[in-house]
């Protein structure tokens, strides 16, 4: 069985990397590839209203998927809802 990839593309320069705001409500999303030929997005809620709350939420997802998974590419330093809750 192959490990999954997990692509981390990060433009320092926007502290909003890989976030989303829906209505209010700050959303992280990201994309794994459980093989060489599929992908699989995730957009998960952050439970917060609140940009720098949000941030420290999506930085610690972001440390354990890297903890778990094989990094593609981590260009910044890194930033699952069932942990942020």
């Amino acid at each position: 069985m192959s490990q999954t990839t997990i692509a981390v593309r990060v433009n320092p320069a926007n502290p909003r990397h890989h976030l989303w705001n829906n209505n209010g409500t700050w959303y992280v999303h990201y994309t794994a590839y459980p093989s060489p030929v599929t992908k699989q997005r995730f957009r998960v809620s952050l439970g917060t209203k609140r940009f720098d709350e949000a941030q420290r939420k999506r930085d610690r997802l972001l440390r354990k998927l890297i903890g778990h998974r094989r990094l593609v590419r981590f260009a910044i330093e890194p930033s699952h809802r069932a942990e942020l809750v």
